[in-house]
């Protein structure tokens, strides 16, 4: 006999800087909604673990949704997009968060991101805290610079060479079948997609100069990395945890870059008490 999965798909029309996108979405559970945003490069298969939680699903409406250009959100039809190179922004990623939420309905929700999520996870603590009740920074850092390279988009190099790449970013000892999972949805991006994605990552995330202006005190931060991350190392998370008074740090043994989705049993492990004190503090 099947079985179903709990979650449902849809689409949202979101209209940022006069251009219409059409954006893919899962969602699924009740309760305090946690918005989740996946790495550079992928999509919000990244999060179905987490999606399937029944526990987590008693107390969050979790809400994974692929970027324009990523997974079932493919490019707007109201510009000519092929014209131009493929970039992705840290001014167009927090409009589109708050964007999404609004027109979900969502009142401040809790965000939490990977990578390029972590990243933005800082940057919209640092900008519009005030519309989230908590947020959480996976794998972030002041700064990543270097990644923004052509060799991501290349004629002669191809998906299956990124996904390689990924996969060496996972921690060793997460289960075999998710590194593959993980790694397989890499190899399906779009071939700009990864690299303009790293634009945002290595160039225009940068909080050298303003870490230290995040304000904790009515928003929580909460950033966790994984032990076997080498591309935004623990030294790296707990530096910038270091600049931010009231952030809470935490570096997670046995995981790597992408630990929603290489090893979601371990992940949880961590998430799930951070989860429940985000909850405790909404009660």
């Amino acid at each position: 006999m099947a079985r179903f999965d709990t979650a449902t798909g849809r689409y949202v029309y979101l209209t940022i800087d006069s251009i219409e996108y059409r954006v893919f979405f899962e969602e699924t559970g009740a309760g305090i909604p946690l918005v989740l945003q996946h790495t550079a490069g992928a999509d919000g298969r990244q999060w179905r673990h987490l999606l399937e939680d029944k526990e987590l699903q008693r107390d969050f409406r979790m809400i994974a949704y692929d970027l324009p250009y990523h997974g079932k959100s493919v490019p707007p039809t109201g510009i000519e997009w092929w014209r131009s190179e493929y970039r992705l922004t840290k001014d167009f990623l927090m409009k589109f968060v708050l964007t999404l939420s609004h027109e979900l309905a969502l009142e401040r929700p809790v965000y939490m991101g990977s990578s390029i999520g972590g990243h933005l996870a800082t940057d919209l603590a640092l900008h519009h805290a005030d519309k989230f009740r908590a947020i959480i920074g996976v794998e972030a850092a002041i700064s990543t610079p270097g990644g923004y390279d052509d060799q991501w988009s290349h004629p002669r190099v191809s998906n299956e060479y990124k996904a390689s790449v990924m996969y060496g970013l996972m921690s060793p000892t997460s289960p075999e079948k998710y590194r593959r999972e993980t790694a397989w949805i890499y190899s399906q991006g779009a071939p700009p997609v990864f690299k303009g994605d790293l634009y945002y990552y290595s160039v225009d995330h940068d909080l050298s100069n303003t870490a230290e202006q995040i304000d904790t005190s009515q928003t929580p931060l909460y950033l966790l990395t994984g032990e076997y991350d080498w591309a935004s190392t623990p030294e790296m998370s707990e530096d910038l945890a270091k600049r931010i008074k009231g952030a809470k740090y935490q570096t997670m043994r046995g995981l790597g870059h992408f630990p929603m989705s290489e090893d979601p049993a371990r992940f949880k492990e961590y998430i799930a008490p951070v989860l429940r004190e985000i909850r405790s503090r909404a009660r």
